[in-house]
């Protein structure tokens, strides 16, 4: 599939928060009909759930937020002051925990599978957030070697 116009990659960071602009920006996406199918069915779930467990919001309430027109920057603050505390070193390991899932960890077996099926074995996927680059057309930017 190519590049989602308007979809960062989970790599970008809002703040030091990586992929929570992403999720911002399905949220839009959706709201506009312009989010593919495939991408609506993990509205909320997988690494949506993730940010907003460590944000310490609900989905429903942060897209309510998002879709009331603020900025990126005024929603980070609005989940920091309505979920959960964190300071930057929380943010930083967070960010990192989640660009290398799936490598050598817990989920990696689920990555495999991913991978598999999507034909994708030879192409160096290592986390989940690498084969949502090579899902989007966009180069792979691994953060653990």
């Amino acid at each position: 599939m190519p590049a989602i116009p308007g979809l960062r990659s989970p790599h970008d960071k809002l703040g030091s928060l990586v992929y929570v602009g992403r999720m911002f920006d399905k949220i839009r996406l959706h709201d506009r009909g312009e989010l593919p199918e495939e991408y609506q069915v993990a509205l909320g779930v997988g690494f949506d759930q993730r940010a907003c467990t460590f944000l310490g919001v609900a989905y429903d309430d942060l897209k309510a937020k998002v879709l009331t027109g603020a900025s990126d920057v005024e929603i980070l603050a609005w989940c920091f002051a309505t979920g959960q505390t964190r300071d930057e070193h929380d943010c930083i390991t967070w960010s990192a925990f989640l660009q290398k899932l799936g490598w050598r960890d817990h989920r990696e077996e689920a990555l495999l599978r991913r991978v598999a099926k999507a034909g994708l074995g030879d192409r160096g996927i290592n986390t989940f957030c690498d084969l949502i680059e090579v899902d989007e057309d966009r180069p792979i930017r691994s953060t653990y070697v």
